[in-house]
């Protein structure tokens, strides 16, 4: 009862903003480590699984495939830790972003997680956006489920993944 529901095809996937599974399962192979890598992704091995079909069965599998490559990535991040004791730096208790405006983004399980702040270079931002996945993802959710059976519903809805406190503006 997944194959061939709750399809969202790569256009309307790209039209809607969708990120993570919900735009990897429609066939598009985008992944902001792999695409534009931040931190230590560009040194890492690993692959992005995409779908064919963009149905439920597809983000399935592609999350299943993603926790594979997870895997792979703790196994290369564990085997470059240098020898010898580790100490974390030290966070300050209060950021100061930086003066001007900035937008960051990285992967997350459900799509890209991005913020955009506004800042005087104070510790007080004008203004902080959280672009939050699974709120960008729900929106595909009314046309996933045109027309199907109310049980096929919780499958679709199930394939997005979402977290409801990220819905909630």
């Amino acid at each position: 009862r997944t194959v061939g529901i709750g399809v969202v095809s790569p256009e309307r996937a790209m039209q809607k903003g969708f990120t993570g599974v919900m735009l990897r399962g429609s066939g598009i192979e985008w992944d902001v480590r792999k695409t534009q890598p931040y931190e230590v992704y560009d040194q890492m091995d690993f692959d992005i699984p995409v779908g064919k079909n963009g149905d439920n069965w597809d983000r399935y599998m592609v999350k299943l495939s993603e926790i594979a490559e997870s895997a792979k990535i703790i196994r290369q991040a564990i085997d470059g830790l240098p020898e010898g004791d580790y100490m974390a730096k030290k966070v300050p208790k209060v950021i100061k972003p930086p003066k001007g405006e900035v937008f960051s983004r990285t992967e997350g399980t459900r799509g890209e997680l991005g913020f955009y702040i506004v800042s005087d270079g104070t510790t007080k931002p004008y203004r902080i956006h959280i672009r939050r996945p699974s709120f960008v993802n729900m929106q595909g959710l009314n046309a996933m489920c045109r027309g199907m059976l109310i049980g096929d519903s919780v499958a679709a809805y199930s394939s997005i993944d979402p977290i409801m406190g990220e819905v909630d503006c």
